[in-house]
């Protein structure tokens, strides 16, 4: 038993040792993630944690994110099936927005960086420049980058994290590949996190897995309401700003699963639909006309099991 006792011991000393040896001989950027709180927010000197966060002035939104949006660390959004993936991107590019809006505001004219796996690409189509101008984004400080593959993607964004001049990083991948497991999520934290930059995983067409992102949001596509007129009445026939229907699947503080909200791109800010419209959203449930889901997670030989409703409380010690 005690021969045991010391043999273990030793092991632990061993590492230890490694592990210093290691961290004496990285980058300084990657040096200070390894210091961080693996739980996804640094802590200061009397062991509070520090976030930095960007509030919406939404209520119900602002107590899911513990505050706002992080302004450093990586979210996950994703959209269940192919056909959502217009609405997550529409809903990827507005959080871009408002990471560029605040870059703009002290004064740095941040680009924002978009990387997108070629097949999510030739799944849901590119970005259209004046779409996105119309939008709220400048087209003039917006990076496209397109990857050959995941592993690709996964470089170029860890490259990007390192040097901290986007306003924001965007990583675009198709379904659940098996390159992109928690341990590759967990690296992409810490490096966004320590390069102070907000990394977006849209994760195109992609089931609930286990990930190292604060918050995880699923996408789908909210009717749009009717223009409204001076009066107050409403134009008919037409189409007022994109609505979002955002489902709570990952957070810090549970709260209701179903939020519906409308992007101004005049305003640059969310808007949430009016309590008797989200109402009837919520109770109308399934669609008119329901399909069998045809998307389906690439890259792994089964298919992730549901997660449910999660809770991501910070490491207490």
């Amino acid at each position: 038993m005690a021969e045991n006792a010391v043999q273990r011991q030793t092991i632990l000393f061993l590492r230890d040792t490694i592990a210093r040896i290691e961290n004496c001989s990285l980058p300084g950027i990657v040096r200070a993630a390894k210091a961080a709180d693996p739980a996804g927010f640094r802590r200061g000197r009397e062991g509070s944690l520090q976030r930095k966060v960007l509030p919406f002035g939404i209520t119900a939104l602002d107590d899911v994110l513990n505050g706002g949006l992080p302004l450093e660390g990586m979210m996950e959004i994703r959209n269940a099936e192919t056909r959502d993936a217009g609405a997550a991107a529409g809903f990827v590019a507005a959080l871009a927005v408002l990471y560029q809006q605040v870059r703009k505001e002290k004064g740095n004219l941040a680009p924002v960086l978009w990387i997108s796996q070629s097949l999510a690409s030739r799944e849901a189509g590119q970005l259209y420049a004046p779409g996105l101008k119309s939008y709220g984004l400048d087209p003039q400080r917006f990076l496209f980058v397109s990857a050959r593959t995941v592993k690709d993607a996964l470089w170029i964004a860890e490259t990007a994290l390192s040097v901290p001049v986007f306003a924001a990083v965007v990583l675009e991948i198709r379904g659940n590949p098996a390159c992109l497991a928690l341990s590759e999520s967990r690296r992409l934290n810490v490096r966004a996190r320590a390069g102070h930059v907000p990394l977006l995983l849209f994760r195109q067409a992609g089931e609930e897995e286990a990930s190292s992102a604060c918050f995880r949001f699923q996408i789908k596509p909210a009717p749009a309401g009717a223009r409204p007129l001076p009066d107050g009445s409403v134009l008919c026939g037409s189409i007022d700003h994109p609505a979002f229907h955002l489902l709570v699947e990952k957070s810090r503080a549970y709260a209701a699963a179903d939020i519906f909200l409308e992007w101004n791109a005049d305003d640059r800010r969310f808007y949430p639909l009016d309590e008797r419209r989200s109402a009837a959203l919520q109770a109308s449930g399934q669609p008119e006309n329901p399909v069998d889901p045809l998307s389906a997670s690439a890259g792994r030989p089964r298919r992730p099991q549901p997660l449910g409703r999660l809770l991501a409380f910070a490491r207490a010690s």
